[in-house]
Protein backbone atom coordinates (compact mmCIF):
# COMPACT_ATOMS: atom_id res chain seq x y z
CA UNK A 1 0.00 0.00 0.00
CA UNK A 2 1.16 3.59 -0.82
CA UNK A 3 2.68 6.00 1.74
CA UNK A 4 -0.25 8.55 3.17
CA UNK A 5 1.05 11.86 1.19
CA UNK A 6 1.74 14.68 4.11
CA UNK A 7 0.98 17.50 2.17
CA UNK A 8 -0.60 19.70 5.02
CA UNK A 9 2.12 20.58 7.09
CA UNK A 10 4.11 22.47 3.99
CA UNK A 11 0.94 24.37 3.12
CA UNK A 12 0.57 25.39 6.90
CA UNK A 13 3.78 26.80 7.23
CA UNK A 14 3.50 28.66 3.73
CA UNK A 15 -0.14 29.98 5.03
CA UNK A 16 1.56 30.86 8.41
CA UNK A 17 4.04 32.37 6.70
CA UNK A 18 1.54 34.58 4.74
CA UNK A 19 -0.11 35.76 7.77
CA UNK A 20 2.99 36.82 9.26
CA UNK A 21 4.01 38.93 5.73
CA UNK A 22 0.65 40.72 5.51
CA UNK A 23 1.15 44.46 5.68
CA UNK A 24 -1.86 46.47 7.22
CA UNK A 25 -4.23 47.66 4.54
CA UNK A 26 -3.67 51.61 5.91
CA UNK A 27 0.22 50.95 4.89
CA UNK A 28 -0.82 49.49 1.80
CA UNK A 29 -3.29 51.93 0.68
CA UNK A 30 -1.90 55.05 1.53
CA UNK A 31 -2.16 57.45 -0.78
CA UNK A 32 0.75 59.82 0.28
CA UNK A 33 2.76 57.16 -0.73
CA UNK A 34 2.46 56.89 -4.68
CA UNK A 35 4.65 58.87 -6.41
CA UNK A 36 5.96 58.60 -10.29
CA UNK A 37 9.22 56.99 -9.84
CA UNK A 38 11.75 59.55 -10.90
CA UNK A 39 13.93 57.34 -13.48
CA UNK A 40 13.87 54.08 -14.63
CA UNK A 41 16.51 52.70 -12.01
CA UNK A 42 14.52 54.07 -9.81
CA UNK A 43 11.45 52.30 -10.84
CA UNK A 44 12.83 49.03 -11.10
CA UNK A 45 14.23 49.04 -7.85
CA UNK A 46 10.94 50.23 -6.23
CA UNK A 47 8.97 47.40 -8.47
CA UNK A 48 10.81 44.77 -6.94
CA UNK A 49 11.54 45.91 -2.97
CA UNK A 50 7.28 46.57 -3.07
CA UNK A 51 6.86 42.50 -4.90
CA UNK A 52 9.35 41.13 -2.43
CA UNK A 53 7.57 43.96 0.65
CA UNK A 54 4.36 43.25 -0.15
CA UNK A 55 3.93 39.96 -1.44
CA UNK A 56 1.27 38.89 1.04
CA UNK A 57 -1.11 41.59 -0.07
CA UNK A 58 -0.64 40.93 -3.58
CA UNK A 59 -1.72 37.50 -2.89
CA UNK A 60 -5.14 38.62 -1.22
CA UNK A 61 -5.48 40.92 -4.14
CA UNK A 62 -5.31 37.83 -6.06
CA UNK A 63 -7.80 35.86 -4.25
CA UNK A 64 -10.15 38.55 -3.51
CA UNK A 65 -10.35 39.08 -7.69
CA UNK A 66 -10.84 35.08 -7.81
CA UNK A 67 -13.63 35.54 -5.26
CA UNK A 68 -15.16 38.10 -7.26
CA UNK A 69 -14.92 36.05 -10.56
CA UNK A 70 -16.55 33.14 -8.83
CA UNK A 71 -19.43 35.07 -6.75
CA UNK A 72 -19.95 36.94 -10.17
CA UNK A 73 -20.24 33.56 -12.29
CA UNK A 74 -23.14 31.74 -10.37
CA UNK A 75 -22.91 28.52 -13.04
CA UNK A 76 -18.99 28.58 -12.75
CA UNK A 77 -19.66 28.32 -8.82
CA UNK A 78 -22.17 25.80 -9.45
CA UNK A 79 -19.93 23.19 -11.55
CA UNK A 80 -17.18 24.04 -9.14
CA UNK A 81 -19.57 23.19 -5.98
CA UNK A 82 -20.70 19.63 -8.17
CA UNK A 83 -17.30 18.58 -8.48
CA UNK A 84 -16.14 19.31 -5.42
CA UNK A 85 -18.53 17.40 -3.92
CA UNK A 86 -18.49 14.38 -5.92
CA UNK A 87 -15.07 14.37 -5.28
CA UNK A 88 -15.50 14.17 -1.53
CA UNK A 89 -18.10 11.58 -2.34
CA UNK A 90 -15.47 9.48 -3.99
CA UNK A 91 -13.35 9.36 -1.48
CA UNK A 92 -15.87 8.99 1.75
CA UNK A 93 -17.07 5.96 -0.92
CA UNK A 94 -13.58 4.32 -1.30
CA UNK A 95 -12.88 4.25 2.25
CA UNK A 96 -15.57 1.81 3.09
CA UNK A 97 -15.57 -0.21 0.52
CA UNK A 98 -13.51 -0.34 -2.97
CA UNK A 99 -15.31 0.72 -6.27
CA UNK A 100 -15.87 -2.01 -8.65
CA UNK A 101 -16.78 -2.30 -12.46
CA UNK A 102 -16.35 -5.61 -14.42
CA UNK A 103 -14.02 -7.25 -11.94
CA UNK A 104 -11.75 -4.16 -11.97
CA UNK A 105 -11.21 -1.93 -9.19
CA UNK A 106 -11.24 1.66 -9.64
CA UNK A 107 -8.54 3.91 -7.68
CA UNK A 108 -8.89 6.86 -6.28
CA UNK A 109 -7.06 8.57 -8.73
CA UNK A 110 -9.16 6.98 -11.62
CA UNK A 111 -12.22 8.60 -9.63
CA UNK A 112 -10.80 11.79 -9.44
CA UNK A 113 -10.08 11.89 -13.10
CA UNK A 114 -13.04 11.00 -14.07
CA UNK A 115 -14.64 13.34 -12.43
CA UNK A 116 -12.45 15.93 -13.69
CA UNK A 117 -13.28 14.53 -17.73
CA UNK A 118 -17.05 14.76 -16.40
CA UNK A 119 -16.18 18.39 -15.46
CA UNK A 120 -14.04 19.84 -17.62
CA UNK A 121 -16.97 20.78 -20.56
CA UNK A 122 -19.09 22.43 -17.97
CA UNK A 123 -16.28 24.37 -17.02
CA UNK A 124 -15.93 25.18 -20.51
CA UNK A 125 -19.22 26.42 -20.78
CA UNK A 126 -19.27 28.09 -17.69
CA UNK A 127 -16.38 30.56 -18.77
CA UNK A 128 -13.76 29.07 -16.85
CA UNK A 129 -10.66 30.03 -19.33
CA UNK A 130 -12.09 33.27 -19.24
CA UNK A 131 -11.86 33.59 -15.69
CA UNK A 132 -8.71 32.62 -15.65
CA UNK A 133 -7.42 35.20 -18.04
CA UNK A 134 -9.43 37.67 -16.75
CA UNK A 135 -7.73 36.81 -12.91
CA UNK A 136 -4.43 36.74 -13.97
CA UNK A 137 -4.77 39.96 -15.96
CA UNK A 138 -6.68 41.82 -13.46
CA UNK A 139 -4.00 40.78 -11.46
CA UNK A 140 -1.06 41.06 -13.08
CA UNK A 141 -2.33 44.61 -13.80
CA UNK A 142 -3.06 45.81 -10.53
CA UNK A 143 0.37 44.32 -8.33
CA UNK A 144 2.18 46.07 -10.98
CA UNK A 145 0.61 49.74 -11.05
CA UNK A 146 0.51 49.57 -7.44
CA UNK A 147 4.39 48.24 -7.02
CA UNK A 148 5.24 50.64 -9.42
CA UNK A 149 4.54 53.66 -8.25
CA UNK A 150 4.55 53.12 -3.84
CA UNK A 151 7.02 54.54 -2.81
CA UNK A 152 8.79 52.44 -0.80
CA UNK A 153 11.43 54.64 0.48
CA UNK A 154 9.15 56.34 2.52
CA UNK A 155 8.61 53.22 5.03
CA UNK A 156 11.78 52.93 5.88
CA UNK A 157 12.66 54.11 9.35
CA UNK A 158 8.80 53.15 10.27
CA UNK A 159 7.01 50.66 12.61
CA UNK A 160 9.52 48.70 14.37
CA UNK A 161 12.19 49.98 12.93
CA UNK A 162 11.48 53.61 14.61
CA UNK A 163 10.69 52.44 17.59
CA UNK A 164 14.03 51.00 18.02
CA UNK A 165 15.52 53.79 16.82
CA UNK A 166 13.59 55.88 19.35
CA UNK A 167 14.55 53.39 21.65
CA UNK A 168 18.48 53.70 21.42
CA UNK A 169 18.36 57.89 20.51
CA UNK A 170 16.58 58.12 24.47
CA UNK A 171 19.01 55.96 26.32
CA UNK A 172 22.29 57.98 24.93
Amino acid sequence: MAAPLTISQPIREWVTTRRENFRPLGTFFNPDNFQVPPSFGCFTKRFFKNIEYFQSNYFLVFLVLVLYCLISSPMLLIVIAVSGIAAHTAARRTKDRKLSVAGHEITLAHQYGAITVCALPFLFLAGAGAVVFWVLGASLFTVTVHAAFYNYDKLEGTGDEEKMMGAIVEEV
